[in-house]
């Protein structure tokens, strides 16, 4: 069994983050702050005039281990148990998954039930509860 920390301020200052991005990116542009969407739009055949937020946006992810490592020095500690095959297949079902869902965690868990909407509503439970089983087969037939 892999244990984690707890640790409430940390969980609470990220989810604040998160949300208060999410309503300055509505409030700036209308738009909904769905990272697959975004990073999506960023490659054709998608051409309009918000290629620079929409770059913007996916730097920042990018940058954000960056500057945790300057301000802190190290980045936290992370163990990946699976092997390479079964990231690859991993990443393909969860890009597969956020295009056939139309949208991703950010868009439907965090933007999605914000705005109430019944779809995003479906879709977060499905994700949870195939992540749910997931980790469940995982543990327990391995």
């Amino acid at each position: 069994m892999v244990s984690t920390s707890f640790t409430p301020i940390a969980s609470l200052a990220g989810g604040v983050l998160i949300g208060v991005a999410a309503v300055l990116l509505m409030w700036a542009t209308g738009r909904i702050a769905g990272v697959s969407g975004i990073a999506a739009r960023l490659f054709p055949p998608y051409e309009d005039g918000e290629f620079a937020g929409r770059f913007a946006f996916i730097a920042g992810l990018v940058a954000a281990p960056v500057l945790v490592r300057l301000v802190t020095g190290s980045l936290p500690a992370q163990t990946i148990e699976a092997g390479t095959t079964v990231l690859i297949v991993g990443g393909l079902l969860t890009g597969f998954g956020s295009v056939w869902g139309s949208g991703c965690t950010s868009g439907h868990g965090v933007c999605g039930l914000s705005r109430l909407s019944v779809r995003s509503l479906v879709a977060t439970v499905t994700f949870m509860a195939a992540g749910m089983a997931t980790v469940f087969l995982m543990r327990h037939w391995s």
